[in-house]
């Protein structure tokens, strides 16, 4: 028996249903720069921005898996006088160094409403569980606001020493390392 026209309307309806959350999905998975900053001037620091280098800037990160995002954990000081800058944008506090806290990159602090939440970070056979406090802003940077460190990637977790630590990640290791990380 053939199938009636609104049986083919509805398998037609569904196929443009399916492709269109397809195209979502595919659409979401791509993060693009966003733009470039060029800084003027140049600051006598190891980790600063250099005059006349392109920054990319990026307002979205990769799409966040559920129990194993891919990211770059870079290491970060959150104490008053620290490399981190101003005090962390969710409290507006500054943080020691001993706490296990975290700055995500823009797109996956997502205007903030990651703040206070827990995230599991793995890496090298252990897992460790770290407060977000911060945004690690990948549009701006080069500035005093931002210690005169470049944009953020869009893939950072940056995380404090005690992170570092429960990680069992010490010596040269320190300073960038693969990791995942999921929401707690």
């Amino acid at each position: 028996m053939p199938p009636s026209n609104a049986h083919k309307k509805m398998t037609m309806s569904c196929l443009v249903v399916l492709a269109l959350a397809l195209a979502a999905t595919v659409g979401a998975q791509e993060c693009r720069r966003s733009g470039t900053l060029r800084p003027s001037e140049g600051h006598s620091c190891e980790d600063c921005c250099e005059a006349g280098k392109a920054y990319p800037t990026y307002r979205c990160s990769p799409p966040v898996v559920a129990g194993a995002t891919r990211a770059i954990m870079t290491l970060n000081d959150f104490d008053e006088g620290g490399d981190g800058g101003d005090p962390s944008a969710c409290d507006e506090v500054f943080h020691r160094n001993s706490e296990r806290v975290v700055a995500l990159s823009t797109g996956w602090y997502a205007g903030g409403s990651r703040c206070g939440d827990r995230i599991w970070i793995r890496a090298n056979g252990r897992s460790v569980l770290a407060k977000v406090v911060d945004e690690c802003d990948s549009l701006n940077g080069c500035d005093d606001e931002h210690a005169f460190q470049p944009p953020c990637r869009n893939n950072v977790v940056d995380a404090s020493q005690a992170v570092w630590d429960a990680l069992g990640i010490t010596g040269e290791e320190v300073g960038e390392y693969g990791i995942t990380w999921s929401d707690a």
